[in-house]
């Protein structure tokens, strides 16, 4: 896939280039792993129902968007077998995505141009999150967090976004926190969803 629009808007932003060989069977394991750790982290009730997060197809790719960030800035900079699981990790989302979007009746046309779409609009947020996540303040966490996850939220619901900006540092600590092999092994630790 890196010759795909995917694999050029990752290059760029630096995850997962010139890797070969990513398709062992432990790299498709510790991405099965992975995945199923995130999207059952993205589903959990408490975003939609105490923080505000929308229940629709848009909320639910924006959390599963949130999660893949995490995890796969906890992966950058640290080695070709973290960022081959990176890569394929995206590419996983994008499959599902695409899938799902099948499921849905969407025709040929209109999924290839929801997957561009959403593939240049990962690529933003993935560059506005880290760059949120470098300042020590949460002003521009909480911007981006308002524009991607409450973007058709109007009003956003009070203390949301201190909520929402407080547990991704969260997430993001215990991510730091948690041994690069757990994480080739297929293993991700999140914060506690706020209930």
């Amino acid at each position: 896939m890196s010759d795909s629009i995917i694999g050029r808007l990752m290059g760029r932003l630096g995850i997962g280039g010139g890797i070969g060989g990513g398709g062992s069977a432990g790299i498709a394991a510790a991405v099965a792993g992975l995945f199923t750790a995130l999207v059952g982290q993205a589903r959990e009730p408490g975003f939609y129902r105490v923080l505000g997060v929308p229940d629709t197809l848009d909320g639910r790719f924006e959390m599963m968007a949130l999660h893949l960030f995490l995890v796969m800035r906890r992966l950058k900079g640290q080695g070709g077998e973290a960022a081959a699981l990176s890569r394929r990790l995206y590419e996983t989302m994008v499959d599902d995505f695409e899938k799902s979007l099948m499921e849905m009746g969407a025709g040929d046309s209109g999924i290839a141009r929801r997957v561009k779409t959403m593939a240049r609009g990962m690529a933003g947020r993935i560059r506005a999150y880290d760059e949120a996540l470098a300042e020590t303040g949460d002003r521009r966490l909480e911007v981006a967090l308002d524009n991607n996850l409450y973007g058709t939220v109007d009003p956003v619901p009070d203390g949301a976004l201190a909520a929402m900006a407080a547990y991704v540092r969260a997430s993001a600590a215990a991510l730091d926190a948690l041994a690069l092999e757990t994480l080739l092994r297929g293993e991700a630790r999140f914060a506690p969803v706020p209930a």
